[in-house]
């Protein structure tokens, strides 16, 4: 049971602010955090291969990106903890198990919709293949990060 709280610390660390965390343990995750954001910067940087006039307006336009995934990787953590909180007390009601499902098929959706939407800003500051790759990076770290979340979460008894 105490593993599906370890995924759930994982998606703090990963994606969002420790939620869960003593007031010491939430400065050392927010510099865990800011490092991770970092690395997955230098990460996209070095596989970009990106002009300087195409950095230059690409970075502004990522940045903002990457702060509307903030929200949702927030929604993913709180749907989390909410499953860990009733996994971990028993049996997980049927209602409860239908409220969950509900809200990870809308993240699932939200995040479909947010990415179509930044589709037509990567598109203003970039070729079309730059684009695509772009993309591609980002579904690599974040299936990444989904692999690694959904080890750690058991399933719903």
């Amino acid at each position: 049971m105490k593993v599906l709280y370890a995924a759930a610390m994982t998606a703090a660390l990963l994606m969002g602010p420790a939620a869960y965390a003593q007031e010491a343990a939430a400065d050392n995750t927010a510099i865990l955090l800011e490092k991770v954001r970092a690395d997955k910067k230098l990460l996209v940087a070095a596989n970009m291969n990106l002009t300087e006039q195409e950095a230059t307006a690409f970075w502004p336009v990522y940045e903002a990106y990457q702060k509307e995934w903030d929200g949702m990787n927030g929604r993913i953590k709180d749907t989390i903890k909410r499953y860990a909180d009733a996994y971990n007390a028993g049996t997980v009601p049927d209602d409860m198990a239908k409220k969950l499902l509900d809200e990870a098929l809308a993240i699932e959706a939200a995040e479909l919709d947010l990415k179509k939407s930044y589709l037509p800003k990567f598109g203003k500051v970039l070729p079309a293949a730059k684009v695509a790759r772009y993309y591609q990076i980002e579904n690599k770290i974040r299936s990444a990060i989904k692999a690694d979340l959904a080890g750690g979460i058991p399933l719903v008894q």
